[in-house]
């Protein structure tokens, strides 16, 4: 996979990625609020494609699946971070958006370009040609993602399509 870098700091919670006061917002709606606080602007020049860069503890905060929703809305082909709230990975990969853990993200800055593996966890700056390595994503979540989230997951393995 490749895209441009939205570089975020550590700490970004799920009040962020989906604002209270829009939760109740059809998901294509509230997808528009998405990252407002912190980067205005992200929900309409975010291309299909482009990652999310996060620091620590991405997606931290209340158990709202909206969080992760709103990014798969917008395109996000993935998020990359050191960490993240457990509940935010869970959800992120039962929604089919790739949560990959790189624990050194310094050699990435916004709108770089990059390549993602998420087989090999291998992340590629394509702007720097610089090379990192995370944890490549366990197999039964990639198959969720390939699947396009949980539930068609469960829907394929249920009815003998896998």
């Amino acid at each position: 996979m490749t895209g441009r870098a939205w570089k975020f700091g550590d700490d970004v919670n799920t009040d962020v990625l989906a604002p209270g006061t829009y939760i109740k917002l059809p998901p294509e709606e509230l997808a528009l609020h998405c990252l407002e606080t912190v980067a205005p602007g992200f929900a309409t020049s975010v291309q299909p494609g482009d990652f999310v860069v996060g620091g620590k503890n991405f997606g931290t905060g209340s158990s709202r699946e909206q969080a992760a929703q709103s990014l798969k809305v917008l395109g996000v082909a993935g998020v990359i971070a050191p960490s993240f709230g457990g509940i935010f990975y869970r959800n992120a990969f039962n929604l089919g958006l790739p949560a990959i853990i790189v624990r050194n993200l310094s050699m990435i800055n916004d709108g770089d370009e990059l390549r993602v593996d998420m087989i090999t966890g291998e992340v590629v700056n394509m702007t720097t040609n610089e090379k990192i390595i995370g944890e490549p994503v366990p197999k039964n979540l990639l198959e969720i993602v390939a699947a396009g989230g949980l539930v068609p997951y469960l829907d394929n393995r249920l009815n003998g399509k896998d």
